[in-house]
């Protein structure tokens, strides 16, 4: 499987390897257009987004094992997972960005401006970027058909995935995504009778505050006043006590831990609260059809015995296949 790659840089600007400026934004859809094309093999797309202290090549190579673990899970006990008997064949675009700091409450501060200056509005252009390539994505990729319970022979299905701060990138996008011009370029082309939706998000030790979803995400779940949301499926949040980043650190620099470390706290829609479970255990429907669930993850992302005394902790030790078989189950229950 060959990703592939976008490049942001520190304002959230899409980059090219090798170019001295970034791409201009009304270059930003015609660039995805001609550099991106869907496989036709693949059945669902994801699209990954990094979190703090993620070196580009490692980002890359994170996507790839969450997706290879999936793969794996599927091929040997393919009747774990009936939604996907018509087959599952992912491919996946991996978002980059400088995210490198010291470990340090200075280098989490940093990280922290720095991911919110690159989606404040009227300045940051990640939310813009990545939502023109959520839009693009979702264009192309055409609209699975048949009756939603069965596979579609047609189409592909759209996940993201995210950790740590590229939950708020996440997040921002599918928000920008969901707007109508002058966000997307193409949205001319488009049939308005198919909005733009994502069928599962699933964010990895989130690093923002635990009500970011009231002042912040709230677009993104559909209400009597906002019935055109672009979350078509539920999204689904880890956290375990063992991650520092966002407990400790979160607490210094915001006052109180994040979700990460402790979940969601308030939301503006019924939320739903399960346990991260063993690749050998099936996810009863009841528990993952909601709008947001929170997975608690304390009993496997808990890190070594030398990294629960490192300033992240258990930030980064999602990468079981435990987390591939909830991938997977979102993944089989969009069908």
């Amino acid at each position: 499987m060959i990703p592939a790659e976008i490049e942001l840089d520190e304002q959230g600007r899409l980059v090219l390897p090798g170019a001295a400026t970034p791409v201009p934004v009304n270059r930003v859809a015609d660039h995805l257009s001609r550099r991106l094309r869907i496989p036709s093999w693949a059945t669902d797309v994801h699209v990954y987004v990094h979190g703090w202290q993620t070196p580009p090549d490692t980002a890359t190579r994170t996507a790839l094992r969450l997706l290879r673990q999936a793969l794996d899970l599927y091929e040997a006990v393919p009747e774990r997972y009936p939604g996907l008997k018509a087959g599952y064949r992912p491919w996946c675009v991996v978002v980059r960005w400088p995210s490198a700091s010291k470990r340090t409450l200075g280098g989490y501060r940093m990280i922290r401006d720095r991911a919110h200056a690159m989606s404040a509005e009227g300045r940051g252009h990640a939310p813009y970027v990545i939502g023109h390539l959520l839009g693009y994505l979702d264009k192309e990729r055409g609209a699975p058909k048949g009756p939603p319970v069965m596979a579609g022979r047609d189409g592909k299905y759209l996940h993201l995935m995210a950790h740590s701060f590229g939950g708020r990138f996440v997040c921002e996008a599918m928000q920008r995504a969901a707007e109508r011009p002058p966000v997307l370029g193409w949205s001319m082309a488009r049939d308005p009778r198919r909005p733009f939706t994502v069928d599962s998000a699933l964010i990895f030790q989130m690093a923002a505050p635990r009500d970011v979803f009231v002042h912040r995400f709230g677009t993104l779940f559909p209400t009597a006043d906002h019935p055109g949301a672009p979350l078509r499926g539920p999204i689904a949040l880890t956290h375990s006590r063992w991650d520092r980043a966002t407990g400790f650190w979160h607490l210094r620099a915001e006052g109180a831990a994040g979700i990460g470390h402790s979940g969601v706290g308030v939301a503006p829609v019924p939320q739903f609260s399960t346990r991260l479970l063993p690749t050998d255990t099936v996810y009863p429907q009841e528990v993952l059809d909601h709008r947001l669930v929170n997975i608690d993850a304390d009993w496997l992302y808990q890190g070594s015995r030398l990294t629960r005394l490192h300033p992240s902790g258990a930030h980064s030790d999602f990468l079981h296949p435990e987390s591939a078989h909830l991938l997977l189950t979102l993944a089989e229950r969009s069908r």
